[in-house]
């Protein structure tokens, strides 16, 4: 029995040597930083849910997102308007 144990840990550490076998390792998603043009509060959002909400804007439309400060609209922070 404490064979079988041995061999299942070194079948489990050879999974874990493999080329990361649970994707830890891929690269860093784009985070965008939005800026409330309420409460001028900033968020960062991750490039794929940006994305998202931009796949039915028309020309022209940026991404809104709802500000989880003050329920305000945020915008993308390089197009929000200064303080």
């Amino acid at each position: 029995m404490a064979l079988s144990n041995k061999q299942d840990n070194n079948e489990f550490d050879k999974w874990l040597e493999d080329d990361d076998p649970l994707g830890l390792n891929e690269e860093i998603e784009e985070i965008v930083l939005f800026r409330c043009l309420d409460c001028k509060g900033t968020d960062k959002v991750p490039g794929f849910i940006v994305g998202e909400f931009s796949v039915d804007l028309n020309k022209g439309e940026e991404v809104e997102l709802h500000c989880p400060h003050c329920n305000g609209t945020m915008i993308e922070a390089r197009n929000a308007p200064s303080e």
